[in-house]
């Protein structure tokens, strides 16, 4: 019997393209903070975080520098780099769409703790959620980078704050794969990934999928495995 979304103990969230629409919003902010060192350079950095979702900011700046830009070609640092990618982000993070029906969902939901496990800076997320009024829904912390999502999940299995059975909700393929490794159930939501292939992606993992955060308040929806 397919599990419902009540049957969980734990709810995981992406948040870029899962509860903010802010993928495009990362994806020009890397281009601008990359753009002292022109266009083309600033393009294979996007084209890079593209087909990298759920990396660290931290781990796509430091492959720009180290793979894309030749030695000694005179630029910003990566702290800079970090530093003009956050001022682009910040304002539009404050103002992006947030997905439809987390309190409806929350309540749903009420016995099941929520968590946040992003590739975003964490300092920077808590910030955010707290300005959005967003920080008392995820009753299970909100957790980023620099620390991987791996490393996070792990750590949270160990302390118990991620209890199962668990489901991770995801746009990207590295979000299935931390599902995969520490034994949480997965669904793709797809409205807002930056993912190309998503759709072959979960045909060929046999993912279930939704369109939006909302769905999961329709009890025909399938889930788990």
């Amino acid at each position: 019997m397919q599990p419902r979304v009540t049957d969980y103990r734990t709810l995981i969230f992406d948040c870029d393209g899962v509860i903010l629409n802010s993928n495009t919003v990362k994806t020009q902010a890397f281009y601008q903070a990359a753009l002292p060192y022109g266009q083309t350079a600033a393009q294979a950095l996007v084209d890079y975080h593209i087909a990298n979702g759920g990396i660290s900011r931290y781990k796509k700046f430091a492959y720009f520098l180290e793979q894309i830009i030749p030695p000694n070609q005179p630029g910003p640092d990566l702290t800079t780099l970090l530093d003009r990618f956050a001022q682009h982000v910040h304002q539009e993070l404050l103002t992006c769409d947030i997905a439809q029906g987390l309190p409806q969902l929350r309540q749903h939901t009420a016995n099941a703790r929520w968590l946040i496990v992003s590739g975003g800076d964490q300092a920077e997320l808590r910030q955010i959620f707290t300005q959005r009024h967003l920080a008392t829904l995820f009753d299970g912390g909100i957790f980023g980078s620099p620390d991987e999502k791996s490393t996070i999940v792990e750590r949270e299995l160990n302390q118990g704050t991620i209890q199962h059975p668990a489901l991770f909700l995801g746009d990207s393929r590295l979000d299935h794969q931390v599902a995969a490794e520490w034994g949480l159930d997965f669904v793709f939501v797809s409205q807002w990934t930056e993912l190309k292939d998503w759709a072959h992606y979960c045909a060929t993992h046999r993912l279930p999928v939704i369109d939006q955060i909302s769905d999961l308040l329709n009890p025909n929806v399938i889930l788990g495995h």
